[in-house]
């Protein structure tokens, strides 16, 4: 039993550095104080691991009692030892304490001015952290990454790119960390040439294999647009990490390939590399623009199982897929099951609401975002709840909201928030305040902002308005394809043939193109896609027929075929034949065929519903007893029992 316990205690106390450490390590730190006290006083080292334990637990009070000690012993002007308190003060959210403790050493090298500029990165004091850099008598390659990457963190890409030109010129040979930085300060200045250029750097130096150079080098492409050369340089990885995975997925979102996104997410898996949050997000991302809610579930599924549903990205991730997916109750019950949160997360909640047509909900939710969470309120939080009033008419509220962003907050609008005023007063046929506010507000106005007021113009048959806001238009853009059709609607609506007519022939003049319609569906993981007058589906006849019975059933219950957005002078009967045609319908009278009786119909579409559709997707509301939920390319429309969540504006 005594050599039992002597083999225990001797190697502890011929090596007590490696005991302290495999005690603090097990959070034993008493233990390891009690056993070893005599050893750590005449061996300032010993108090290292004491210090990194503190860190490791996030035990600030522990590490301030330690720091008590360090003074009273007289170990607290130790270089060594003051740099490890310096960082662990930093690491635990204490960086007034590190600051202080910088200023009071007697004695400082480089790692200590290092700690201090990771800190004040960290903290966003980029002044500061560069006032220490620039005060360094001796800079290590360590120092410089450091500071390259701060700037280029907080996208100060050129000073960052010209701060690595000064340290290279200096004879400083760049690591993995600093090309790694300097691709990223190329990919944020959207600098191919400069970034070719440090990929120069990267075949010289010999870190062209790097998991980490290659990751920022194909990111670099990716954000240029340069797609094809960031799959080659993932291509000639070694080994394809997480990091790897991760860029080359959220290239393909960010160049605008949903379908290839989620391609990769699949291989990825099978490889046998485990998604992490970023995964998450640019993965669900893609299921948003896609509109595909069955995959969506599935990886909120996986996210689910992998512990990563309840991070605060991820959770504005699924409100954004549910909501776009027209599932506004799973994007709410997203919301209402988090665990943690932050303004992002409520603004993507309020964004749906407003998306759907609830302003009030919307407007709900920001004053308790504002007053009882007390969180800050910023301009992309006013903007979720001015396009939430104008989907829903609140103009009296938007106006009101619109004078409180600036007025209380100080905010200063953008296009977009204007965009949202004009549609406002627009939807409510204030249509010369509306024009008012576009010729008088002190940024330049886009096609956008001009097309909100020529669909009013629509909406309203004020031809004279139209005609001359669509000249404003073509001096923007004279290829804008929407505001031609939606100027020709206002003649048709008129039955001013003769103008319809010149607007189609200038249309022809210039080569400009109407883009097609296309409505889709998803079912059981299959997509669904129909076109205007569509015969290539293999069910085409029945679908048809099917659609001719519906019509004449909608109209004994009253339903007329809106005929005045047919933009061709033809007779009655042909025109009714047109409307038939369209994807949307196409698309529901396949979706009655196929789905459960009773089931809910999600449609997608790429541009906006026609007004003839619209109204038939009320009727069939009624006379299928369906919820029918439609997104096009302006809002959502959630048809139930003859009534649409959009009054009827849209």
């Amino acid at each position: 039993m005594h050599c039992s316990v002597s083999s225990v205690v001797r190697p502890l106390s011929a090596d007590p550095a490696t005991a302290i450490a495999n005690l603090c390590s097990k959070g034993n730190l008493r233990e390891a104080f009690q056993r070893f006290r005599l050893n750590i006083f005449t061996n300032t080292s010993l108090f290292t691991p004491f210090i990194q334990s503190c860190t490791t637990r996030k035990s600030l009070p522990s590490g301030k009692q330690l720091h008590c000690l360090l003074v009273v012993s007289g170990f607290s002007s130790d270089k060594f030892i003051c740099n490890h308190l310096m960082s662990m003060y930093s690491k635990l959210g204490d960086f007034p304490s590190a600051v202080a403790l910088y200023e009071r050493m007697r004695k400082k090298n480089f790692m200590s001015s290092n700690i201090l500029i990771n800190g004040y990165v960290r903290a966003g004091d980029l002044v500061s952290a560069r006032k220490v850099f620039d005060e360094m008598p001796d800079r290590k390659l360590t120092t410089w990454n450091a500071m390259i990457a701060g700037l280029i963190q907080f996208e100060f890409n050129e000073e960052g790119l010209s701060l690595f030109r000064e340290m290279h010129g200096l004879g400083f040979s760049p690591d993995e960390y600093t090309l790694g930085s300097v691709f990223s300060g190329s990919a944020g200045l959207r600098s191919v040439s400069i970034g070719q250029q440090v990929h120069g750097y990267a075949i010289k130096y010999g870190l062209e294999l790097d998991l980490v150079v290659n990751s920022s080098l194909a990111h670099m492409y990716m954000r240029n647009g340069k797609l094809q050369d960031g799959e080659i340089v993932i291509r000639s990885m070694p080994v394809r990490n997480l990091v790897a995975w991760n860029t080359l997925i959220m290239g393909n979102a960010q160049n605008g390939c949903p379908e290839t996104v989620l391609y990769l997410y699949k291989m990825m898996k099978i490889s046998g590399c485990r998604p992490n949050k970023i995964t998450f997000v640019t993965v669900l991302s893609s299921c948003s623009d896609l509109a595909i809610r069955g995959q969506g579930q599935q990886i909120h599924a996986e996210a689910i199982k992998i512990g990563a549903s309840s991070v605060v990205a991820v959770v504005s991730s699924l409100i954004s897929m549910y909501s776009k997916c027209g599932c506004l109750g799973d994007a709410a019950k997203a919301f209402s099951e988090r665990e943690d949160e932050d303004e992002v997360m409520w603004s993507s909640m309020i964004s749906a609401y407003g998306f759907h047509g609830q302003g009030d909900e919307a407007i709900k939710l920001f004053n308790t975002m504002a007053e009882q969470k007390n969180m800050e309120v910023n301009e992309v939080a006013f903007l979720n709840l001015l396009y939430a009033c104008s989907h829903s008419g609140l103009k009296d509220k938007g106006l009101e909201l619109f004078d409180m962003m600036v007025e209380k907050y100080g905010f200063k609008p953008g296009l977009k928030h204007y965009t949202c005023v004009v549609d406002l007063l627009g939807r409510a046929g204030c249509l010369d305040q509306a024009e008012a506010i576009i010729r008088s507000m002190p940024i330049k106005p886009d096609t956008v902002i001009w097309k909100t007021l020529l669909s009013a113009c629509n909406l309203h048959k004020n031809a004279e308005m139209a005609q001359r806001v669509f000249k404003e238009i073509l001096q923007i853009d004279p290829n804008d394809s929407a505001c031609y059709v939606l100027l020709a609607n206002v003649h048709a609506s008129a039955k001013r043939w003769r103008d319809v007519s010149e607007v189609r022939k200038s249309m022809r003049d210039k080569n400009v193109k109407k883009e097609a319609g296309i409505s889709w569906f998803e079912h059981k993981g299959e997509v669904h896609q129909f076109k205007m007058g569509d015969r290539s589906q293999s069910k085409s006849k029945e679908i048809y027929s099917y659609l001719k019975e519906l019509t004449l059933e909608m109209k004994l219950k009253g339903y007329k075929p809106d005929t005045a957005s047919v933009l061709h002078d033809m007779d009655e009967e042909e025109k009714e034949s047109d409307l038939v045609q369209h994807s949307e319908k196409l698309a529901v009278a396949f979706a009655l065929m196929i789905l459960p009786e009773g089931a809910p119909i999600r449609i997608i579409k790429n541009l906006r519903v026609c007004s003839d559709c619209h109204v038939a997707f009320k009727y069939i509301s009624v006379i299928k007893n369906r919820e029918i939920t439609l997104r096009d390319g302006s809002r959502f429309h959630h048809f139930i029992n003859g009534k649409c969540s959009c009054g009827d504006y849209w």
